[in-house]
């Protein structure tokens, strides 16, 4: 039953998408990734809630939320969450601050400072390392914050081990120097960090990227008829374009 449901709701999402989504294939050192590109100016959006506040977490409540004409090209988790799906961490949505930023050290992926916000401003896109991000105070219409950041100003995160054993799915976004591309990749073989790190740095030239979610990561891309399956998503990133 659920199998038919899901196979349904690819047909649904495929058929929604006006063009091919910006997403590709690729692989860095053998793993294999799904890679979303976006660009400073497209609508790039994050979700939590709908208009009543109930969670939206679902690809199926995800679309609902859409308005006619609107297409979803791709959307993802957009950061750690707490038990009841709120951000842990800072939140913006449409210029208003839903939750406020973390700046100190704390247990899990998130509090593996330096950590980080990724900010859609006006014309420009960022990563910024969050007590920089306090300092520097920019104006954005989304932000979310996440961690570990994987690379700062070029450098791959301190704690990061080329020979760790620990792998899982892993999620990211990556800013090029210009602040006019994004890149937003998910694992699609488990990866250690050291790995997802220099995948942003060396393979795409990402001066900063920021670590979003792991085992739990989730990617919809109506083009490419993939929904991932799994529990509902806390705040979700993603691309809008119209008819």
């Amino acid at each position: 039953m659920m199998k038919t449901i899901w196979a349904s709701l690819i047909l649904i999402l495929a058929g929604t998408a006006g063009q091919a989504a910006e997403c590709r294939k690729t692989v860095f050192e053998g793993t294999p990734f799904t890679l979303c590109e976006a660009h400073a100016g497209e609508d790039i959006r994050l979700w939590l809630k709908d208009t009543t506040g109930a969670l939206i977490g679902t690809p199926e409540r995800l679309l609902g939320t859409l308005a006619p004409g609107e297409k979803l090209v791709f959307a993802m988790n957009a950061g750690m969450y707490a038990p009841g799906r709120d951000p842990v961490g800072l939140y913006v949505q449409h210029g208003e601050e839903r939750h406020g930023i973390v700046t100190g050290a704390g247990p899990g992926n998130f509090g593996m400072v330096p950590n980080g916000v990724f900010c859609v401003a006006e014309g420009r896109l960022s990563v910024i390392e969050s007590t920089a991000y306090v300092t520097e105070n920019p104006a954005c219409r989304y932000a979310t914050q996440s961690g570990p950041m994987l690379v700062i100003g070029g450098a791959l995160h301190p704690r990061f081990l080329p020979d760790s054993d620990s792998r899982h799915i892993r999620n990211g976004v990556g800013v090029s120097a210009d602040g006019q591309t994004a890149w937003f990749v998910i694992s699609d073989a488990p990866v250690t960090f050291h790995r997802f790190a220099r995948l942003f740095r060396d393979a795409l030239g990402a001066p900063n990227a920021l670590y979003l979610d792991g085992s739990i990561s989730r990617l919809i891309v109506p083009g490419m008829g993939r929904v991932d399956l799994g529990v509902p998503m806390g705040p979700i990133v993603g691309v809008v374009a119209r008819d």
